[in-house]
């Protein structure tokens, strides 16, 4: 019996690791609270399960929509070992969704993007991935009973998948960034960035701004406004259900002096995995014009 049991562990255990596919979203609960009534009440329970708000807003002026964003200190001592570009890792996003059968509390599923993001060093940290997916469920489960299925990709994505991840041949991968600009020093490149926003940068509202102890890594969320921002792209790319509203805010990362965006065309795709090239098409100019707005960041 014992050999037996041994056996068919060893056939069943490379199945669950072949089979095991990634969701960008998470369902955390559905309500028939209006957002106004449960906004409050979501933050105060991240916030008692070690999650720090670092910002909120309406995406695409939308009165039906709201997002949370959230930082915890294992995305931060993640962020800490292997630094660089994996700051773009150290938020999360909880969204708040009025949809016609009811409102939706959703986020950002902490293993899909934890991979996408630090790809081949995921193994290193996936202990503190686990443990913010263990704080979500726990903060989600204070309010009503969780939910936790996944959704935003008809079949998800593999680890395979997600590493290294790309939408299709020619399509940038996640270390393919736009550098907007690059300065002597991080607190100079800080500097710029803020002094434009005191003074008010076009079509930008600043959502959030998280630095990363012990390294030098600061990351910010931004609204993206005006005719080419949310309001434009959002409705055309957002149509299945449920909405993934969490996708936004778009971020920019200042590492060692070196001022970084994603790539629409990665970000929007890892968002968007299930995106048809026919709607691709339909926003093609809309990286572009993301970059077009951040780079005021730093003029």
């Amino acid at each position: 019996m014992k050999r037996l049991f041994i056996v068919l562990s060893i056939i069943a255990f490379p199945i669950i690791l072949i089979g095991q596919n990634f969701q960008p979203y998470t369902l955390a609960f559905k309500t028939d609270k209006k957002i106004i009534e449960i906004k409050s009440a979501l933050s105060s329970a991240l916030s008692s399960h070690l999650f720090e708000v670092v910002g909120e807003y309406k995406p695409a002026k939308d009165s039906k929509r709201w997002i949370i964003v959230v930082t915890h200190k294992e995305l931060l001592k993640a962020a800490e070992l292997e630094g660089g570009l994996r700051g773009f890792a150290i938020t999360l996003r909880v969204a708040i969704t009025e949809e016609a059968e009811g409102t939706i509390v959703s986020f950002t599923t902490p293993e899909y993007w934890g991979r996408a993001y630090y790809e081949d060093s995921f193994d290193k940290v996936a202990q503190h991935y686990e443990k913010v997916q263990l704080a979500f469920k726990n903060a989600f489960s204070s309010i009503t009973q969780y939910d936790g299925s996944g959704f935003g990709s008809k079949k998800g994505l593999t680890a395979k998948d997600l590493n290294h991840y790309h939408y299709m041949a020619m399509m940038p991968y996640f270390d393919d960034t736009e550098e907007l600009a690059s300065f002597e020093t991080q607190a100079e490149a800080i500097k710029k960035i803020d002094n434009n926003l005191k003074k008010g940068v076009p079509d930008l509202q600043l959502v959030y701004k998280v630095n990363c102890p012990n390294r030098k890594i600061t990351l910010y969320g931004f609204a993206l406004g005006g005719e080419n921002g949310e309001s434009k792209f959002l409705p055309i790319i957002d149509i299945s259900k449920p909405q993934h509203t969490a996708f936004l805010p778009y971020e920019v990362l200042v590492v060692d002096g070196e001022v970084h965006m994603l790539q629409g065309r990665f970000r929007i795709a890892i968002a968007f995995p299930d995106l048809t090239m026919g709607t691709f098409t339909k926003i093609m100019s809309t990286p572009g014009e993301i970059e077009d707005m951040l780079e005021k960041l730093i003029e």
